[in-house]
């Protein structure tokens, strides 16, 4: 939208932050965290460790710590951006057994709720932008019931909502780590954040590919062995290059920033009984234990072998690492080194989460594996940043400025769009297969002129639920058509009706018969929020451009 403020000043604020790895990424993207929120003190001891204090960092709990308080501390009641991952215990897929997020043993957990805090800083601070990062269980946990929530609340506090699945290997982390991103938009600003996230510039094209390549140049350790600050081996540095080439050396030196840091800290092996290393031993590098009895190895573990055939398992060298969790504060008996008889350090963990070397973690190392494990990776959340950036830099456009639309025809009011749209309201999927381009791309146009809060992505997963009222955005259209009002998808917003036609363009899309402009048609949604904001349309003077002829343009 209209605004005087410049890229370099975009602010934002990280709630439950942990340790800091959402903050870091942030910051590489050019951000300024005004603000960071855990409750945890290990975290925000950690966090002061490693930030300026232009970061102010509060270990607060959010249910009592109010967005007014924190304005009153900080001196601003606005940011663009607010970001921040809920924990996510309530929500693990790991979790199926002892608490049960699924089936008849699913327990109340008011960590699930924890998402109603951080909406109400999205609802006091207006970001223009907010990001909710939880595990894949977020999706499914009592039949997807909370993960409809948070995307209908947010939904209601005036905000345009999609879900996407964030690929960690993609972005040059080198773990199997799948995570569930909530991505809401302001109503009021245009344009669809959409599509897969790209790698941080700083990556390029030199992604992380394996295991060995964040952590084969550490000192060999034995079990129990190592010290929380010791020399690094540079010697062994200068031989992994060598073996390895410039892949690794540009994740050890850009990613990591191993030259920032003068000595190697948290290198320090957790001790094992002499039971668990025999089994260690027994495993070949890639294997777990199932797979190692499955070839005739007895192995000596107790675990009940049906629930926990892979309790042990060996990384590999040359694959991705299993996803880091915050269960290596227990044990590591599913993180055992590619080649030596012991699980991961900290610092190892840590690597494989994208912090740098010069990243410190002033506290036990139980604490340190779980910090590092309950981390957004700070490479993931520099590239979710370098997206926001880009996509609202392209929003903010200066007063006064003409803006060509080079999509047409457009509606002019919103009795235009329902009369562009109403004919395909009741047509079967075979029928709206058949509709003419110029017809379905006018209706397609039409939906996004009159639903700024309604999202192309979150049109492939509407959920269940279903609500019948006719409340918030839905209203104005209510007394035109009420068909486009209610009923609609709690999960999606998406109305009932409207779901065959958003079916038929993602068909079209895909098959190309819809150009990426005009499946993700920012241009008729800025059109619609300008008509419904007088304001704006002061602000902002839209020139249409006509391809093919005002009768057209006008419908």
């Amino acid at each position: 939208m209209p605004t005087d403020k410049t890229p370099q000043s975009l602010t934002c604020l990280d709630l439950f932050c942990g340790c800091g790895g959402f903050t870091l990424g942030m910051e590489r993207a050019r951000f300024r965290c005004l603000a960071a929120i855990d409750f945890n003190k290990e975290a925000i001891a950690t966090f002061k460790a490693n930030f300026s204090k232009e970061t102010r960092a509060f270990r607060k709990d959010l249910s009592r710590f109010s967005p007014d308080k924190l304005a009153a501390k900080i001196g601003v009641n606005t940011v663009d951006v607010i970001v921040g991952g809920p924990p996510c215990q309530g929500f693990s897929t790991v979790r199926q057994v002892d608490a049960a997020n699924h089936g008849p043993r699913v327990r109340r957990d008011k960590r699930r709720y924890l998402f109603r805090y951080f909406l109400d800083y999205v609802a006091a601070f207006r970001p223009r932008v907010f990001v909710i990062e939880n595990v894949m269980g977020l999706q499914s946990a009592a039949k997807g019931k909370f993960f409809t929530l948070v995307q209908a609340e947010a939904r209601n506090l005036g905000y345009r909502v999609q879900a996407q699945v964030e690929e960690a290997r993609f972005l040059g982390v080198p773990q199997k780590r799948r995570r569930q991103l909530v991505i809401g938009v302001r109503n009021d600003v245009p344009g669809y954040f959409a599509g897969e996230l790209r790698p941080a510039s700083r990556v390029g094209d030199h992604l992380a590919r394996n295991l060995w390549d964040a952590i084969g140049d550490l000192p060999e350790l034995l079990a129990g062995e190592g010290n929380e600050e010791t020399d690094y081996d540079l010697l062994l540095r200068e031989v992994f290059f060598a073996e390895r080439g410039e892949k690794a050396r540009h994740y050890l030196q850009t990613v990591l920033e191993i030259d920032r840091a003068p000595r190697l800290t948290a290198h320090r092996a957790r001790p094992h009984n002499e039971k668990d290393l025999r089994d260690f031993a027994r495993l070949r590098e890639g294997e777990h234990s199932g797979e190692a009895e499955a070839r005739g190895e007895k192995m000596e573990f107790l675990y009940k072998r049906s629930c926990f055939k892979d309790r042990y398992k060996r990384q590999h060298r040359e694959e991705l690492c299993s996803t880091i969790v915050a269960h290596l504060s227990k044990d590591g008996l599913m993180f055992i080194h590619p080649t030596q008889n012991r699980s991961l350090t900290p610092r190892e963990a840590a690597r494989i989460q994208t912090f740098p070397d010069w990243f410190a973690f002033p506290v036990a190392r139980t604490h340190q594996f779980r910090l590092i494990g309950n981390a957004v990776p700070p490479l993931v959340a520099e590239a979710v940043g370098e997206e926001i950036r880009d996509f609202l830099t392209a929003a903010t456009q200066p007063a006064n400025q003409v803006i060509p639309f080079e999509i047409a025809p457009l509606p002019a009011t919103e009795e235009q769009a329902v009369e562009w749209l109403r004919p395909l309201l009741d047509m079967p999927p075979t029928t709206l297969r058949r509709v003419a381009p110029d017809d379905f791309k006018r209706a397609w146009f039409a939906i996004a002129f009159l639903y700024a809060g309604l999202h192309p992505d979150s049109a492939l997963d509407h959920g269940e639920a279903i609500c019948r009222k006719c409340e918030g955005e839905y209203a104005p259209v209510a007394a035109i058509e009420p068909r486009l009002s209610a009923p609609y998808y709690e999960r999606s917003g998406w109305p009932v009706v409207l779901a065959p036609i958003a079916r038929e363009a993602w068909r079209r899309y895909r098959s190309q018969a819809l150009a990426e402009a005009e499946f993700y048609c920012s241009e008729a949604q800025m059109a619609g929020i300008c008509y419904r904001s007088p304001q704006l349309a002061e602000e902002v003077r839209i020139q249409r451009v006509d391809f093919n002829s005002t009768k057209d343009i006008q419908g």
